[in-house]
This record gives C-alpha cells, structure tokens and sequence, in this order.
C-alpha cells in the first residue's frame, strides 16, 4: 500500500504521548485502526524502549543506523506524519533482507555450475557403459560437436532468434490482453462466475490441440504459431492475476473508497499492485505455457512461410533420425527457458518480494 494512504489516514488530531510506552502504545492502536504500520504492536508490547538496541535487531541482519531509527521515532514526544513515515521506512528495512543484499552469494552460482556439470558426468558414464548404440544415445562431446556444425552453417542462430522473437513478442502481446481481462473478472462478480470456468478450462486444454484448427484457420504462417502462443499464455496470466486480487486484504479497499479511489483508480492504482505477487506467478507460468506452445505450433506447423525455429530443428532431427541433432534441439530449448527464468522473472520476483519484507528466512 502506498504510503500517501496510510499517512493521510492518520488523524491529525491524534494526542501526544509524553513517555516513551505511550509513544509505542499510541502508535500501535494507530496501526490497528488502519495505519497499517506493520510491527508496531509487537514494538509497543516489548520489555522497554531500551531493548531495541538488543538483540532482536542484530538478529534480523539490520543495520545499527536502521536500529538506531525506530528506536529514535518510537521514544519522540511527537508522532506526527514525518515520525510515523520514518518509522514505517524502518521496520520496512528491519524486515527486508538487508544482510543478503550487499553482499555476492557465490553459492547461486557455483552450486547450478556443479549440478550441471554432475549431470553430464552422468551423462557421459551411461553413454561409456555401451548400453545403446552411440547413434541412439550420442555422447556430451558428441553433442557438443554437433552444436558446432550447427553454428557454423548458421543454423543454430536463425533457430534461437526465430523461436526467441516470436516467444517474446507473443508473451507480450498475451500479457497486454490478459491483463485487463483478469482486472475485470476479478472486479465484477458476474463476468467471473461466467467465464471464470471457462478460463480455467482454457489452461488445462494442451496447447497443442490447438494446432491443426490454427493451420486450418491462418494455414502455414507466423500468424497459426502466434494464436497457438496466445492461446496457451492469457488463460494462464488470467488466473494468476485473479488469485493474486483474492489475497488483498479488504482493508485495500476500504481505504480506496475512503479517498475516493473511482473504479479505474482502484484498480489501477491500489489492486493491480497489491495483487503483485500473485500476477508475477501468473507471467511466469504464462511464459512456460508459451513457450511450450511455441514448440508444439513450430514441430507441427513446419513449411509455407513459417520461418526455422528451435521446433523445426527438432522436427529435422526427427526426419533424419540423427539423434545429436535432437539432443542439440532440447538443450537449446532448455537452455533458452532457464535463462529467461535466471535472467528476467527470477530478479524480478527476488525485488518484489525483499521490497515486501518476504526474503528473510526464505532460500531464494
């Protein structure tokens, strides 16, 4: 919740306390009567002022200077909007991962490094062991190989930005439809329960089953590859939105109305951000759903004027039955998906949630 509700919500008129208890205690019940400054309570119920400076803060991985902060606004004789925004700025700071964020976790790199690097010793000891022949099951080495014949003749690059262009500009197009869709079947009851069922059963249909009604429709062309794309990201981006509007608490919008927050206001301005966490779960499924349809649509959907994605690339190995080149094909795929997770929504997601206090305590 923005700041400029809580502080314009607090009653001016409010008396001030002249010890430190009362200080606390005055702005706990203020906390509780909408405030919304989180911990207050907890604050005022402690032993004494002086226990701030305990342990409870070195704990929390917080600074002596964020410490020093609270401690200074909970004991000052008044508490007016300037002390109450300095105090919400510190136990925002005291709850967010302060101790993780200035440093470098190598362990996020390292530890993905030697997993990988693990699974294709694997790799390599099944292949050693002459269980199937070397054209069934190919080797790392003879993978890695095939990936440079691929490179050289340029096939690899027109694939991965073939696939990639039309993954992204179709998510985006999905996110621009689904976005207000999901706001107005989450505000207007009656929409919901009409459609709700049916968007819901949109994301469980297989993408792929789309297909051939898609080439029937718009033949071989970019566009059967999109609306398949479309048709496997919005129900997703929907539900993700919607379940994300469920869990804001009433009180977001009772303070809406209170300020006079129209319809578009509320939505916008209030819902929408409250609704983050769960909108951002629902971008990163609609992104697999995607890009899982844009393989599906470029394996079948092959000729005319359909240009060579990651799908055809697979579908030629297919053809020629020559198993490196398939393998090269799904390590691409792979290695694309991981990469946007790694690259986009993964710190997207990790400010989210530390701006929101949610990362102490968690493994991300």
């Amino acid at each position: 919740m923005p700041n400029k509700f809580r502080s314009d919500s607090t009653p001016d008129a409010a008396p001030a306390p002249t010890r430190d208890g009362d200080a606390a205690s005055s702005i706990a019940s203020r906390s509780d009567s909408g405030g919304g400054l989180p911990n207050a309570r907890k604050l005022a119920s402690g032993p004494s002022a002086d226990a701030l400076d305990a342990t409870p803060w070195a704990a929390s991985g917080a600074e002596p200077q964020t410490a020093e902060k609270v401690h200074a606004a909970l004991t000052r004789t008044s508490t007016g909007h300037e002390d109450l925004r300095e105090l919400e700025a510190g136990l925002d700071s005291l709850q967010s991962d302060a101790a993780r964020k200035h440093r470098i976790d190598w362990s996020r790199v390292l530890l993905p490094v030697a997993a990988l690097v693990v699974l294709v010793l694997v790799w390599q000891f099944y292949v050693s062991l002459g269980v199937k022949r070397r054209d069934l099951v190919p080797g790392p080495l003879d993978v890695l190989g095939q990936l440079g014949v691929l490179w050289g003749d340029a096939k690899l690059q027109e694939a991965v930005w073939t696939s990639l262009q039309r993954g992204i500009v179709g998510f985006l197009i999905s996110v621009a439809i689904a976005t207000p869709v999901g706001l107005l079947l989450a505000q207007v009851a009656p929409l919901r329960r009409a459609f709700g069922p049916l968007i819901s059963g949109l994301q469980v249909l297989p993408s792929v089953a789309w297909v051939p009604a898609a080439i029937i429709w718009f033949g071989l062309t970019d566009a059967t590859v999109y609306f398949v794309v479309f048709m496997g990201a919005i129900p997703s981006i929907i539900n993700g939105l919607i379940s994300g509007v469920d869990q804001i608490p009433p009180q977001y919008r009772r303070v809406g109305t209170v300020l006079g927050a129209n319809r578009l206001q509320m939505a916008i301005q209030i819902i929408l951000p409250a609704a983050l966490p769960g909108y951002l779960g629902g971008l990163k499924q609609g992104w697999a759903f995607s890009w899982r349809s844009l393989m599906a649509a470029e394996i079948i959907a092959v000729g005319g004027t359909i240009g060579f994605g990651l799908g055809s690339l697979l579908d030629q190995g297919r053809v020629l039955s020559d198993m490196t080149i398939v393998m090269a094909a799904i390590l691409l795929i792979l290695g694309v998906g991981i990469l946007i997770e790694l690259l986009v929504f993964g710190p997207i997601e990790k400010r989210l949630l530390r701006s929101r206090g949610l990362l102490a305590g968690s493994t991300r």
